[in-house]
């Protein structure tokens, strides 16, 4: 299996490189694959809260029993273990595959510290912008994505990934 995600990050990387050239004088190589596959992960993130929010949720409130989480909430919940998934596969196969030293299960830790600290200015960032600012919350996540990709490159790059 590690070599088949290998294989695939390797081919995303080389696609991916291939419209490096023009940005070569602005930014690393490294940086450039960052962020196109952390720039379809968020879209991925995004389509995925868009339509758990909207066609699964259908924007009511969702009732576990013992508590009931606010609709954008527990669409941040039901998300988050896909794009943790797919966020750690691409960082770890295209963007920081030089990365070999740590072996993966410390680095899927290091990226889980990582993705806690994206999820708890997530969540507060969602508090904020849909319960005080009065925001939709689509666009509200699309404004805390901001701030958390900022907060995972740094993470990922001196924490998680480093090499």
């Amino acid at each position: 299996m590690k070599t088949l995600f290998s294989k695939i990050g390797c081919f995303i990387r080389q696609i991916i490189d291939l419209f490096y050239p023009p940005f070569r004088r602005v930014v690393s190589i490294n940086f450039f694959r960052y962020g196109v596959s952390g720039g379809i992960n968020l879209i991925f993130d995004w389509v995925l809260f868009f339509l758990i929010f909207n066609f699964v949720l259908r924007k009511q409130m969702l009732h576990l029993g013992v508590v009931t989480l606010s609709s954008h909430i527990a669409t941040l919940a039901i998300k988050f273990p896909v794009t943790l998934l797919s966020g750690f596969l691409l960082q770890k196969y295209v963007t920081f595959s030089n990365s070999v030293a740590t072996k993966g299960r410390i680095q899927l830790l290091r990226y889980l510290f990582v993705v806690m600290l994206n999820l708890l200015v997530n969540y507060l960032g969602l508090k904020f912008f849909v319960e005080i600012v009065r925001l939709f919350p689509s666009i509200a996540n699309m404004a805390v994505s901001v701030i958390t990709v900022i907060v995972s490159y740094v993470g990922q790059k001196k924490f998680a990934f480093r090499e």
